[in-house]
């Protein structure tokens, strides 16, 4: 069947699902396949709970005209999101980076909904997969949709590029993240870039960060640019007044209070008044979308519990966003502060480097005492008074059982695999 076919029978359908455990009514089910499952195999039993259509790509699986049968799942839901996305012809807002990716969608999402009828990414659904699905969830009535991209090896990007076909781009950062996939931070440059490639061949606008150095030498010869910063030849200029701890901007001489802490958030706000404008979304609304916004899902936090408020950014870490929590932690106005720190994942050979310096670094700063956790930071742990290091979590939890701490404030970061979200359960 041709993908234009697929689509019309699409069109009869509430939603697309990929799970048999969650199930719309009238929606498409596509069977992926993984290194550990086959979804042809659930086929029926999503037909069942109420699928209208279930594609699949093993002949014997069809068992009606309710089965639509493809050489390949997974590309044919690619394809359909690619002809859906070009036959609504929605604009579309591309977004990759190596931190803050998902606060800085759903920042931009928060400002253009004030005025627009959007569509965001849901949670960080950034991959071969997810893409697709952000794309496939776009109807009429949507009039820009927020795409954010998620990579961990070259090429990556330029392949979610060719799917979503973005109108506007922005990159929040190059940072290190992903090096064992990217090959160094010369890779992540590199394999982040790739959406500048596509935006500069298809003469597309990108928004630039004039205070990145990468960004703007990326983007120098290419005049579709809307640019951001202090500085006064910014097409949008802002200006951090405060994070001590939320995050307090200025931009044409109004002031918007943010949920969001650290300095570290400067740029992901900054980006979504920027796009904001970009749109001619009312300075009202732009700020009425920012100062609603209140982060969840263990991303910049701030949690009061008994005597004790806790900083949680346990939703993910690398060497760049822990750095940037540890600069912001410090400068705090807090008199008792106490820092838990989670091994940092997917750093291929830099990985005892960049475990070593932050604890090092976690060291040097002023903060009473710091704990670490996780096989990389015990393995790489120095000798300092004010540093503890522990191999598990277990380990880290036994010793919090036996310590009451009041009146302290917590930074709580590490790698999702790390799950410190747990440590709320006892301090």
């Amino acid at each position: 069947m041709k993908i234009d076919q697929i689509h019309k029978l699409f069109l009869e359908c509430s939603i697309v699902d990929t799970d048999t455990r969650k199930i719309s009514l009238n929606s498409m089910f596509f069977a992926l396949k993984g290194e550990n499952f086959n979804a042809n195999k659930f086929a029926k039993d999503a037909l069942d709970k109420g699928a209208k259509y279930a594609v699949v790509d093993e002949k014997e699986h069809v068992l009606s005209k309710n089965y639509i049968l493809v050489d390949d799942v997974l590309h044919t839901l690619q394809k359909l999101a690619n002809y859906h996305r070009n036959f609504l012809g929605t604009k579309i807002i591309g977004l990759t980076g190596s931190n803050g990716k998902t606060t800085t969608k759903e920042l931009i999402n928060a400002v253009l909904s004030q005025q627009y009828n959007t569509n965001a990414t849901v949670g960080n659904l950034n991959n071969h997969i997810g893409v697709p699905l952000t794309l496939l969830s776009l109807s009429k009535e949507t009039e820009i949709g927020i795409v954010e991209m998620g990579a961990n090896h070259q090429k990556e990007i330029e392949f979610l590029c060719d799917i979503a076909q973005p109108d506007f781009g922005y990159i929040t950062n190059f940072g290190k993240a992903h090096l064992e996939g990217f090959g160094g931070v010369e890779g992540v440059i590199k394999g982040k870039s790739e959406l500048y490639t596509y935006l500069q061949d298809c003469n597309k606008l990108i928004f630039v960060n004039n205070s990145d150095a990468i960004q703007k030498e990326k983007t120098n010869a290419y005049n579709k640019t809307y640019t951001f910063g202090t500085t006064q030849d910014s097409d949008s200029i802002i200006e951090l007044l405060s994070a001590d701890p939320f995050v307090k901007i200025k931009t044409n001489n109004t002031a918007i209070n943010s949920n969001l802490i650290g300095s570290y958030n400067f740029n992901n706000i900054a980006i979504a008044i920027t796009i904001g404008k970009y749109f001619n979304v009312s300075l009202d609304n732009i700020k009425k979308g920012i100062e609603n916004y209140i982060p969840t899902n263990n991303r910049s936090q701030i949690i009061n519990k008994n005597t004790n408020k806790i900083i949680l950014d346990a939703y993910n870490a690398n060497p760049t966003s822990m750095k940037a929590a540890l600069d912001n932690f410090t400068k705090l106005s807090d008199t008792n502060k106490i820092a838990v720190l989670g091994d940092m994942f997917e750093l291929g050979n830099s990985a005892n480097d960049e475990h070593k310096f932050i604890a090092d670094y976690a060291s040097k700063l002023n903060i009473n005492h710091t704990y670490l956790v996780g096989k990389h930071f015990y393995e790489n742990k120095i000798g300092k008074d004010n540093l503890s290091c522990f191999k598990s979590f277990d380990d880290l939890k036994a010793h919090f059982e036996n310590s009451a701490i009041s009146n302290t404030t917590f930074l709580i970061k590490g790698s999702r695999g790390m799950a410190l979200e747990r440590i709320l359960e006892i301090i």
